[in-house]
């Protein structure tokens, strides 16, 4: 499972990157990127704690479900800019920060749920493996983002609902994908 997240961090961190503005860079973001980089490299740590040679790049050949993560989390990007572009008209810059937040909004949510029963497995496994910082950050983020959604729309909280069934749909079938190439 830890392959699984090695690849979802690296890919986040850079989506969260390709969101930035050229030039009015957004101290916000920036921490983002760099804490979701840092959960990245954290990761990636953790996995020389365990015996063997895992993940010793990115290559597809070494994660798991490389491609199906990929996908998840640009078709993520995909549905929330074609619903905010239709909700607010929106292009440009604008429109990729605000589909940097309403994403990373319902990612939080998500990690908000499954780090902490991820941690309770690799607890109960006896792991040398550990997220309890991750956990502790992503908590900060999701708090940021519902500071930052608040000051973006009145009624951000009806567009957040929105997301967060559009992130569960692509979530399920990214599950349903990842348990299938495990069952291989």
């Amino acid at each position: 499972m830890v392959k699984y997240l090695i690849i979802y961090g690296k890919c986040r961190c850079q989506k969260i990157s390709a969101s930035e503005h050229k030039e009015n860079v957004n101290l916000i973001i920036l921490k983002h990127a760099a804490e979701e980089h840092r959960h990245a490299y954290y990761l990636k740590k953790q996995l020389g704690k365990l015996e063997g040679d895992l993940c010793k790049t990115y290559t597809n050949s070494e994660l798991l479900a490389p491609n199906d993560t990929k996908f998840y989390l640009n078709a993520l990007d995909v549905a929330v800019c074609r619903y905010l572009k239709q909700h607010f008209n929106l292009s440009g810059y604008e429109l990729k920060f605000a589909a940097y937040l309403f994403v990373t909004y319902a990612i939080e949510v998500r990690a908000d749920e499954l780090y902490p029963v991820y941690q309770d497995v690799l607890t109960a496994a006896s792991s040398k493996v550990t997220v309890k910082s991750i956990i502790l950050e992503e908590e900060g983020h999701l708090e940021e983002m519902l500071n930052q959604l608040k000051s973006f729309d009145e009624d951000w909280e009806k567009h957040a609902e929105i997301v967060i069934k559009i992130e569960q749909d692509m979530f399920n079938s990214w599950m349903n994908n990842l348990g299938k190439q495990l069952l291989n």
